[in-house]
């Protein structure tokens, strides 16, 4: 069992005090999980089938063709067409359950004698609309969410073990180390990252993969300075003096006394960098150097309402969920800020 330490309990009773925050994370944290769970609430395929006294689970399970329910055709099942057309049998014990949205991303949902974009409607289930080519707004929200929030995460993993090492490296050893790693940063900071962008996109179409490599390449540089800087104060603390003339190694003092006391400055920039790994994403799939159509993405849709606006809803939705998202992540930031303030708290119980 994992015991806290007293400024720690102090610190997590701090940041659930400051309401605005916590509940912000609270609300992130059940969209994360909502997100990883979209199939089971957005999704063309039914979560359940009985048909013939025989129970399906095709979200999860195995490619079932038109002929598996009667259907007559060898491609897959189109389980709206099936659910309507059990409904309207008499006197049949089959059943089909359906998701609250039953559209995925990628679906054009096209109409006789009608063209896309269609307006948010309770009975079509596409409650917020189509976009231009008819796939469903909401859908295409909830996991163009998915992909921004992953690509946020692993950006912020790569970024921080990237910039943590050699920005912890630069400020205990000093020296010719540190200056020609400032000399390096100072280069590559210099280097226009939209350009590399265009450039790459000119040669090969970018993927998730891409992006993020590119994206690494440029973006450790920001945690390493505040690292270098964290670190050169808590060397020439007493603490770390003390461990090293009683003959603690290098990598002891780093990882058991200067890395748990710069701990704050990690903690406190992760949600504003998971606000800038966002941002990122829809900024380069809105100017068309993001992901390749017809990848779910904020950015496209973005693209999409603000090339549209005689169809309010697109954008609106985009923004609205955008605008959300991004207010909740600035919370978290200041309340984890707030919370892990060393100014709070001058002495352990």
């Amino acid at each position: 069992m994992i015991k806290l330490n007293p400024l720690t309990i102090k610190q997590l009773k701090r940041f659930r005090s400051i309401k605005r925050g916590y509940y912000s994370a609270v609300s992130l944290t059940l969209l994360l999980v909502l997100s990883v769970a979209a199939e089971l609430l957005v999704n063309n395929r039914a979560l359940m089938v009985n048909f013939e006294g025989k129970l399906f689970f095709p979200t999860y399970g195995a490619f079932l063709p038109g002929t598996t329910f009667g259907l007559g055709y060898d491609y897959e099942t189109n389980y709206r067409e099936l659910a309507q057309r059990i409904h309207e049998q008499a006197g049949t014990d089959d059943w089909v359950v359906m998701p609250i949205v039953p559209y995925s991303a990628f679906e054009n949902d096209l109409r006789e004698y009608e063209y896309p974009p269609y307006p948010p409607s309770v009975e079509t289930r596409h409650f917020l609309g189509t976009d231009t080519t008819g796939r469903d707004v909401l859908a295409r929200l909830v996991y163009g969410f998915r992909i921004a929030i992953s690509f946020s995460l692993l950006l912020l993993a790569c970024n921080y073990l990237i910039g943590v090492t050699i920005g912890c490296a630069m400020g205990f050893w000093g020296g010719a180390f540190d200056l020609f790693f400032q000399r390096l940063i100072e280069i590559w900071s210099n280097v226009p990252f939209l350009y590399v962008i265009m450039i790459i996109a000119s040669i090969v179409v970018p993927n998730f993969w891409t992006l993020v490599l590119v994206m690494v390449i440029f973006g450790w540089m920001g945690m390493t300075w505040y690292m270098r800087t964290s670190t050169y104060k808590e060397k020439t603390r007493e603490y770390v003096l003390a461990a090293r003339a009683l003959g603690a190694s290098s990598a002891r003092t780093i990882f058991s006394h200067i890395l748990p006391n710069t701990i704050s400055v990690i903690v406190t920039f992760i949600p504003f960098s998971i606000a800038t790994g966002i941002t990122s994403l829809t900024a380069l799939d809105y100017l068309g150097f993001g992901l390749p159509p017809p990848t779910p993405s904020w950015g496209e849709l973005l693209s999409q309402g603000t090339e549209n606006l005689e169809y309010p809803w697109i954008v609106a939705s985009v923004v609205v969920a955008m605008g959300a998202v991004l207010l909740m992540v600035t919370y978290i930031g200041e309340a984890i800020r707030e919370a892990f303030d060393p100014k709070q708290f001058t002495y352990y119980e």
